[in-house]
């Protein structure tokens, strides 16, 4: 039996690739909804825990099961809701998230790593044994709780200016002037708008 190659009209899109420039693993976690939800089975949470560095690479996660990717749906929901509050000067606390937020971080110790001696000599990362759910969810929560706790890595969180963008990073750079979430991304997308608006512009100065 043959089988032709799809359609041009049934061929599906590749999936954007995962984001991991915000500067926190917990705003990462946050920038997973943009452009569209990359969280959708456990195949793509296992990539992007593995690609996001929460874990060593070469980590066993053939365990996680349809199980994990609501509960980091989960908390994204209400780490979201608390960085939209540090962003907005006066907003009240979610209550309800920061409880949450709160639960998930002691719920659970941390996977723990351990140095071991890769081929070559050198020292590398990795765990003890494969991971559960909870610790995961636990060093996510953990970072967020250090993030919006620490008054200056919190000044630094910015929302990207980016047209539609919602992705919220953390601006390290000198003088706190980085305007985008990714140069290469919205900063390019917005250098691209302005130079169409400038060559709409000059037939009508002309």
């Amino acid at each position: 039996m043959a089988f032709g190659t799809a359609s041009s009209s049934t061929a599906r899109a590749p999936a954007p690739e995962p984001r991991f420039d915000t500067g926190r693993i917990s705003l990462d976690l946050l920038a997973t909804t943009h452009p569209a939800e990359r969280l959708t089975g456990p195949a793509e949470l296992r990539a992007w825990i593995i690609r996001s560095g929460l874990v060593p690479p070469g980590t066993a996660l053939a365990h996680a099961d349809s199980g994990w990717p609501p509960a980091f749906r989960e908390l994204r929901v209400h780490l979201d809701a608390l960085v939209r509050c540090a962003l907005a000067p006066g907003a009240r606390t979610a209550a309800a998230s920061l409880a949450r937020v709160n639960a998930l971080a002691r719920a659970a110790a941390p996977p723990a790593p351990r140095a071991v001696r890769a081929p070559d000599g050198t020292l590398v990362r990795e765990l003890a044994g494969p991971p559960e759910c909870a610790a995961l969810l636990a060093a996510l929560a953990r970072d967020a709780v250090e993030l919006l706790t620490d008054p200056v890595a919190r000044a630094g969180l910015r929302q990207c200016a980016g047209d539609n963008c919602p992705v919220v990073y953390l601006d390290t750079s000198r003088g706190r002037r980085r305007r985008w979430c990714s140069s290469e991304v919205c900063g390019n997308r917005e250098r691209v708008a302005r130079h169409r608006r400038r060559a709409a512009a000059a037939p009508a100065r002309a």
